[in-house]
């Protein structure tokens, strides 16, 4: 088989994979649950919310069979590298204006790490942010509100605005 395009597909190969399956496959019943995926990242680190962690599940489940089996795995690993680390990178981001770790980014989180970051900008500035994405109304943003306002601001920024 010859190298594909995507050169970080290419250096997974199917050993690696199963060993990382493994891992993930804590009962060794050939197939990763909801709970084993959640066990995994939370060890990982990860504060991916039930919510999340069904979509992900979703996702990946090409079968539809609420499990995800070795083929679905690969697959993921073989098409989607580039997007699984911009996802882990996506959480990342989110993750550092969550400064109390509850899922959600208040004002005050957004203003301190704006500012910490050095965009000086008030408080009224950051409710207006806030408010621009805050679908639920809660008056925080979550992690789906974030990757809608994450993706809109790759947009216009030149990334996707020009057919």
């Amino acid at each position: 088989m010859s190298a594909t395009p995507t050169q970080k597909s290419s250096n997974v190969n199917q050993e690696e994979l199963q060993k990382v399956f493994n891992q993930f496959d804590a009962n060794r019943d050939g197939k990763i649950s909801v709970t084993e995926l959640r066990d995994v990242l939370k060890s990982m680190g990860s504060s991916i919310t039930e919510e999340e962690l069904k979509r992900v599940l979703e996702d990946i489940d090409t079968d539809k069979d609420g499990f995800i089996n070795l083929s679905e795995f690969s697959s993921l690993f073989r098409s989607s590298s580039d997007e699984v680390t911009a996802a882990l990178e996506l959480r990342d981001a989110f993750d550092l204006y969550d400064q109390d770790k509850n899922g959600l980014i208040s004002t005050s989180e957004l203003h301190l790490v704006l500012n910490q970051l050095g965009m000086k900008c008030s408080v009224d500035d950051c409710v207006r942010m806030i408010k621009s994405v805050d679908s639920d109304g809660d008056g925080n943003v979550n992690f789906e509100e974030f990757q809608k306002m994450m993706s809109a601001s790759l947009a216009t920024n030149g990334k996707g605005s020009k057919a």
